[in-house]
């Protein structure tokens, strides 16, 4: 019986095990099958996605590429008036890609570039020092070598590059909402968000040379890469290549930008804050921290040595957390008061560490380069007015101003402005819970854990981008150029919540609605009604916007540039407005005595001199100014002389008459200790054609806006 039974036994047991072996063949191959199938699903996803947003990106240079023509019927214009239309900097820019294609050979190009004495009278400047121009030198030298020249002029395949380079930008952009998301459909919402808020999120259309429209695509694809790497369960391979493409891209971002330290510094800062509250694993934010350096100094070294970064915030704020790490090493254990302390001790070390090392290197290099921007920042922010030229001039412009209230109704048109501050909000305290949790005991941990179904997670590339859109949101009200920096992630981060399942999760919870099929369902279905309005209302304004046709008119600046051509020497040397003689440089080729390029002390200095043709000066110093930096001819505007654009105090002759200690002109208080000055105003007395202004200055061209007066050379 005992046999029988463990026979029983065993062919129960084979039985009971072969009728489940035979009911899990089955689902073994289900579970193949579904696994085959989501795979497959996968890969028809990323490919659709992938599409979508290489279309997106191509159809958005397309775009800005027609309202550039469509603005000043480019295609048909002169090549004097293509080249005026490259304002204030960027003409100055484009005249070194000019310069280059120009040159007898790509030798003799760099030679003139290392080597100008152009740009700054009596003075030799290495361009590709001073100034970040190496994406016009690597272009002129692609269009030398490619063979285009016969089908392609100069000027397309330039602004043609510029506008190819808004295609990565948008991409970028769709793949960064996409890899926090987890559908391309925030990728598309993204997308579309950037175009239909245009006139907040780039203005390359018409500031095409401008250094952030350079810069930006690959910040973007910095932010991208960013994103990708702080994913948890990378492999190792595909860290090392994630850690790659964050260096390249932020190699060409610092290349390509003057202003590239002080957005990294932000950047640098939300890494800071977010390791300080272990929100990021610290292995990957050290890397980080590398990466920003190692870009950096490779720039630098490109950059002859410039000491300007050498001097850098962000190369000081780094090597001070590194350092500050190796000395608190345990710094993320212990209670919440103990980690606190400890925490607060960490800032402060690394804020004094910043400080010393920062005034050690400036020290060292003697370097005064950026002082200009601390005095600016020191007034813009209330501690102390100033009567400093330079920071003023920064002061007084619009785009240095606070971020317009309007730009918030633009934004909120799209409902971008609303989702945003909706994501912003949840986001925010979601990361307020997980710091706090992060930062808490054991004892606290499992209290919250037993709070439920409401518990909280924050992803390390969710919150990374949280940190980053917080401070440059920061930074763009604060100063309104900085703008473009902020409304193209807002883009993002808006879609990225609109399109998480981790954020419907967490408010279905809390509402004890959740189910999972709901939250698909409002997953897709949100994003894809608020596609649809957009589409509804923005489309037919696109399309007029596209049929709109406009020309470039400027006659007065083209008959003074083509007066400068035909009725000047080569070797002529002129003074004016920054802004007006970048133009005079692309277009004729003539020397300067001064350009808009402002990162540099002796030119602000420079300048400041120059500029007293606008102030209450004698003619005797006017003349003896300008011939000390070889003047031959100087350029009057009426547009500046009698300036209207801002209000008294901050046109440009008032700032010139507070620095000289003058009593500003017009109604209106003045400081008790500004005298009256002993002569008129220069640009206005000197149309009066008397002796003591004739004897040095005679006027050779004047139109209804130029006046050009040619300098008496006396021995």
């Amino acid at each position: 019986m005992t046999t029988v039974r463990q026979r029983r036994v065993g062919k129960g047991t084979e039985v009971a095990e072969d009728q489940p072996s035979e009911k899990n063949v089955k689902p073994d191959g289900k579970i193949l099958s579904d696994h085959t199938g989501r795979k497959l699903w996968n890969i028809l996803s990323i490919t659709v996605g992938g599409i979508v947003a290489i279309s997106l990106g191509l159809l958005t240079s397309v775009y800005v590429a027609t309202l550039h023509e469509n603005d000043l019927w480019f295609s048909n214009i002169k090549e004097v008036e293509r080249e005026i239309s490259f304002r204030t900097e960027c003409g100055l820019y484009y005249s070194y890609y000019k310069q280059m294609i120009q040159a007898a050979s790509i030798q003799q190009g760099l030679h003139g570039l290392v080597y100008d004495n152009k740009t700054e009278s009596v003075r030799t400047i290495n361009i590709l020092e001073r100034m970040n121009v190496y994406q016009e030198v690597f272009l002129s030298i692609l269009y030398r070598i490619l063979p285009i020249q016969q089908y392609l002029e100069p000027v397309y395949f330039y602004i043609y590059t510029l506008f190819g380079l808004q295609a990565v930008y948008v991409i970028a952009l769709y793949v960064t909402s996409w890899l926090l998301s987890g559908t391309w459909l925030s990728g598309l919402l993204a997308a579309c968000w950037y175009i239909t808020n245009r006139i907040d999120t780039t203005r390359v259309e018409f500031t095409i040379p401008l250094r952030e429209n350079w810069a930006l695509p690959f910040f973007a694809v910095q932010i991208a890469a960013i994103t990708y790497l702080l994913r948890t369960h990378l492999q190792p391979v595909q860290e090392r290549l994630t850690l790659m493409a964050v260096f390249i891209a932020t190699f060409l971002f610092s290349l390509t930008w003057q202003f590239n330290q002080f957005m990294m510094l932000m950047q640098a800062l939300a890494l800071f804050i977010l390791d300080c509250f272990d929100m990021l694993p610290t292995a990957k934010v050290t890397w980080l921290y590398i990466i920003q350096i190692s870009g950096l100094l490779l720039v630098c070294v490109l950059q002859f040595f410039n000491s300007m970064i050498l001097g850098s915030l962000l190369i000081s704020f780094n090597a001070s957390v590194l350092i500050a790490r190796t000395i608190q090493k345990n710094l993320k254990k212990g209670c919440l008061l103990n980690r606190l302390g400890k925490l607060i001790l960490h800032v402060l070390l690394v804020l004094c560490l910043t400080l010393l090392i920062n005034k050690f290197i400036k020290k060292i290099l003697n370097l005064e380069s950026d002082e200009h921007i601390f005095k600016f920042l020191k007034a813009k922010f209330g501690f102390g007015a100033t009567r400093d030229f330079d920071a003023n001039l920064y002061l007084c412009e619009e785009a240095f101003g606070l971020l317009p209230l309007n730009t918030f109704s633009r934004l909120s048109d799209t409902l971008l402005f609303y989702v945003y501050v909706f994501v912003l909000f949840l986001m925010t305290v979601a990361a307020v819970i997980v710091a706090f949790r992060n930062l808490s005991g054991s004892n606290q941990v499992q209290f919250i854990k037993k709070m439920g179904e409401c518990t909280v997670t924050l992803k390390p590339d969710a919150a990374y981008n949280l940190i980053h859109t917080v401070l440059f949101g920061c930074l763009a009200l604060s100063t309104m150029r900085m703008k473009y920096l902020w409304t193209s992630h807002m883009c993002v981060f808006a879609s990225f919540g609109l399109c998480s399942t981790e954020v419907w999760k967490l408010i279905l919870k809390c509402i004890h609605l959740y189910t999972s099929q709901r939250t698909h369902v409002i997953k897709y279905s949100i994003p894809i009604i608020t596609l649809i309005y957009i589409s509804y209302k923005f489309w037919p304004g696109i399309m007029d916007e596209l049929s709109e046709l406009r020309e470039f008119y400027d006659p007065d600046t083209v008959e003074l540039m083509n007066w400068i051509k035909s009725n000047t020497p080569n070797t002529a040397v002129f003074a004016g407005s920054m802004q007006l003689l970048a133009g005079v440089k692309l277009c004729t080729g003539r020397t300067l005595t001064n350009h808009p390029h402002y990162e540099d002390k002796h030119l602000r200095e420079r300048t400041k001199q120059i500029y007293q043709i606008y102030a209450k000066r004698s003619p005797e110093d006017v003349y003896r100014i300008l011939r000390s930096f070889g003047t031959d001819y100087v350029i009057l505007e009426d547009s500046i002389c009698y300036e209207r654009r801002h209000n008294r105090g901050c046109r440009l002759r008032d700032l010139l008459d507070i620095a000289n200690g003058h009593i500003m002109d017009g109604l209106g208080e003045n400081e008790p200790d500004l005298k009256t000055s002993l002569y008129p105003r220069f640009c206005e007395e000197i149309k009066k054609n008397l002796p003591s202004y004739t004897i040095h200055f005679t006027r050779v061209f004047q139109n209804k806006t130029f006046h050009v007066y040619k300098l008496a050379k006396h021995k």
